[in-house]
């Protein structure tokens, strides 16, 4: 077992760009082999609200034994059911308390935590050589991602998902069936939506500083819960959720629906990152939280024998795209779960996307809804041509503990979620700087921007955090 202690001495020294240097992972850890027919033994760090989910779903699968429960609420309201659920798991508020005392008990992690806060449990995690899953998106920065990219080069076995579920569904199935037979081909434009009502649409956007302090209910580490993070003291609308909205903390709609909707788009057409970033639009912008609406375009250069393609973002309330000519209905898919913050809304476009290709256009919902194609007089033209869809042989979380097994291999790795991520991140930037970004794949680097290109990595981590920047 690597101790805290032994953590903090086996760290390397970062280059000067913060990026990862050579480490040596734990020998007894990659040498941990898992019978066939035993469980896999998970530690769940955030047990409240995702969290739960998370975790009963885990445990639905049958493949897992729950051994640790970490949460920095632990007791409160909204982690009580998981703790019911399983009274024999041993409690901790730190989760590196719970590496020290169980690190040898664990095979895995999930991490059902905010934005801000995965970054370091997921090194943590790695180090120690324990598998990881860890919720959309995978980190707050584009640097943060880098390194967690970079961490699974340097610790093959260690097996790694992103929580974007529906990456183990219908869609991402069928996409991968139709781009294969050539149905998906020639794409050039891609217009993605997520138009229901977030936490901060009643709040005041001539916001001038941060919330006032307020008292710190008891029971919570907040220091913890701050992890690497700049310090903010306690407010009820930083935490149960709240922190999604917040710049420092989240990645507003973007980062949080994006990876349902752009996920089969972004790996199957291939499309790494964009060479520009535009904000078009954002309603009641302010330095603080997300815009009540933005419109964001993201510039993809042509990939292999692929054209140019663009994908356009709209969120809020008020900020419908136009659907193309035969669209057909707006009611709202069952199979879309609901909004955390808001409802979705019938009279408005499902949370999805329309995919336009030369000769084509596909209809999409979000997670794992199929696509249609559009109009039906097209689809039932089409039919004949159209491919087998193989079925899923598991779902997300069966996926990552059958992967951690050896006996599948995770379809939302950090190799394909990564970029993924990093393309959220790069949307971020441009919704905070109201800014049109060009940016340089190759090099990672903005090119017209020099602030944009400091916030790719953004503010040092807190003192005492360094450590999970030096591996």
């Amino acid at each position: 077992m690597t101790t805290r202690r032994d953590f903090l001495k086996t760290a390397t020294i970062a280059s000067a760009g913060m990026t990862l240097g050579a480490s040596r992972l734990n020998a007894t850890a990659y040498r941990r082999l898992i019978g066939a027919n035993e469980r896999v033994n998970l530690a769940c760090v955030g047990i409240g609200f995702q969290g739960g989910s998370i975790i009963k779903a885990f445990s639905k699968t049958g493949l897992a034994n729950v051994v640790a429960l970490c949460d920095v609420d632990m007791g409160a309201k909204h982690t009580q059911e998981i703790m019911a659920m399983f009274p024999e798991a041993p409690r901790f508020k730190d989760f590196r308390t719970m590496f020290d005392k169980m690190g040898n008990k664990i095979d895995a992690v999930c991490a059902g935590i905010p934005d801000f806060a995965h970054f370091p449990v997921v090194i943590h995690a790695m180090k120690e050589g324990k598998h990881i899953y860890v919720e959309k998106p995978m980190s707050r920065t584009f640097m943060e991602s880098e390194l967690m990219m970079e961490a699974a080069r340097k610790y093959p076995k260690v097996v790694t998902q992103m929580g974007n579920q529906g990456h183990s569904e219908g869609n991402y199935f069928q996409f991968k069936a139709w781009k294969d037979a050539g149905i998906i081909k020639d794409v050039t434009a891609v217009t993605a939506h997520m138009n229901s009502s977030r936490r901060w649409h009643p709040w005041d956007s001539r916001i001038y500083k941060y919330l006032s302090p307020e008292p710190l209910p008891p029971g919570i580490d907040w220091d913890t819960w701050n992890m690497a993070n700049q310090y903010h003291e306690f407010n009820e609308k930083y935490h149960y959720g709240n922190w999604r909205c917040w710049y420092d903390m989240g990645m507003g709609a973007l980062g949080d629906w994006g990876a349902h909707i752009m996920d089969t788009v972004h790996q199957f057409l291939e499309l790494g990152l964009p060479y520009e970033v535009n904000a078009l639009m954002l309603k009641e912008h302010n330095d603080y939280f997300f815009p009540m609406s933005s419109t964001l375009e993201f510039r993809f250069a042509a990939r292999k024998n692929m054209p140019a393609l663009d994908i356009t973002w709209y969120d809020g309330l008020d900020n419908i795209p136009a659907v193309p000519e035969g669209y057909g209905t707006l009611d709202i898919d069952p199979n879309i779960p609901p909004v955390a913050g808001g409802k979705l809304q019938p009279q408005k476009l499902n949370p999805g996307k329309i995919i336009y290709s030369k000769e084509l256009t596909f209809k999409g919902g979000s997670h794992g809804s199929t696509l249609s194609i559009i109009p039906e007089a097209k689809a039932k033209e089409m039919e004949s041509k159209l491919p087998d869809v193989p079925k899923s042989p598991s779902n997300h979380y069966a996926n990552f503990l059958l992967s951690c097994q050896g006996k599948e291999k995770t379809r939302s790795p950090f190799e394909v979620a990564g970029p993924l991520s990093q393309v959220f991140c790069l949307g971020v930037i441009a919704q905070r700087l109201n800014a049109k970004l060009k940016f340089d794949p190759a090099t990672k680097q903005f090119t017209n921007n020099p602030f944009a290109t400091a916030m790719l990595t953004g503010l040092p981590p807190r003192t005492g955090w360094e450590e999970y920047y030096r591996i």
